[in-house]
């Protein structure tokens, strides 16, 4: 009996020894710093180096504020056409069964693996003024490409699958019984999505609106293409973001940097303030 073994301790599996979470926890916070913080904190410092005044003169400028307006305008535009997408995207592969659907969450899936350039050239083959359709829509005084409409296209293409991709699996674990049970007692389909869809899947809805929102907002390789860098017209923060940097305006570089960075901090800002809000709903819905 002295030969035998004594059973090991059981123990869970995530439980680890303290120097080990204490090791776990810095690698997290100085690649957190690393990756994050540092850039954030360098684009805010480059921003007002010569001071307030400077930065807020270079913001001022004309270039600057076409790029703020222009860049608001696509995301204002991006946003509800992804929202109402993606509802509908979701609810057509969480509550219907159809062959296809595997090849339909495929495409849903397409922007996240095609490089955002490749998607802005192909809507150059596509809407340009050499190709039959953008042909027309020029000859008829409504370019596609190198115009506000090109713009919008590209973002809304980068940014659809955030919506899409937020609901389905919310919607699937949802699953059909409160609809269908809405339905047995009377209501439209309009109203059981209202009074019963929607309020399951606002947070999710939510969250991938911020998400869209910020992802527009910020875009760079597809509107690169479409825009035509027209500075003034056609030229969004990003955009206006490069050609300042390359023609060694820092400040305005930086300022305008700063002012999207901010509208990005914005927008965590605001999710977590509702996850804060209603945390008690959010667990409810196992949204965290």
């Amino acid at each position: 009996m002295s030969d035998m073994q004594a059973p090991a301790r059981w123990r869970p599996v995530t439980e680890e020894s303290r120097p080990v979470r204490i090791a776990l926890i810095a690698v997290a916070l100085v690649g957190l710093g690393i990756l994050v913080l540092a850039p954030l904190a360098v684009v805010f410092a480059e921003a007002l180096a010569r001071g307030a005044a400077e930065a807020v003169a270079s913001l001022a400028q004309p270039d600057a504020r076409a790029a703020v307006r222009l860049t608001l305008l696509v995301a204002a535009i991006a946003v509800p056409v992804n929202a109402v997408f993606g509802i509908s995207a979701a609810w057509v592969i969480t509550k219907f069964d159809f062959r296809g659907k595997a090849l339909l969450i495929t495409l849903i899936d397409l922007p996240f693996s095609v490089s955002p350039v490749v998607a802005g050239l192909a809507l150059v083959l596509l809407f340009g003024s050499g190709s039959l359709i953008g042909g027309w829509l020029v000859a008829q005084g409504f370019p596609i490409i190198f115009a506000l409409p090109g713009i919008a296209l590209a973002s809304i293409f980068v940014t659809f699958p955030f919506v899409a991709r937020e609901l389905i699996p919310v919607m699937i674990e949802q699953g059909r019984a409160e609809e269908e049970a809405a339905l047995t007692l009377g209501a439209s389909g309009w109203r059981a999505f209202l009074t019963v869809t929607l309020p399951n899947i606002k947070w999710a809805l939510l969250y991938g609106v911020l998400l869209c929102n910020a992802r527009a907002m910020g875009e760079f390789g597809a509107v690169a293409v479409v825009s035509g860098k027209i500075r003034g017209q056609t030229a969004t923060m990003p955009i206006t973001i490069e050609m300042m940097y390359n023609e060694y305006l820092s400040v305005a570089a930086f300022s305008l940097a700063a002012v999207l960075a901010a509208l990005g901090l914005l927008t965590l800002a605001l999710k977590t303030g509702l996850e804060w809000r209603h945390a008690d709903q959010l667990a409810a819905t196992r949204r965290h």
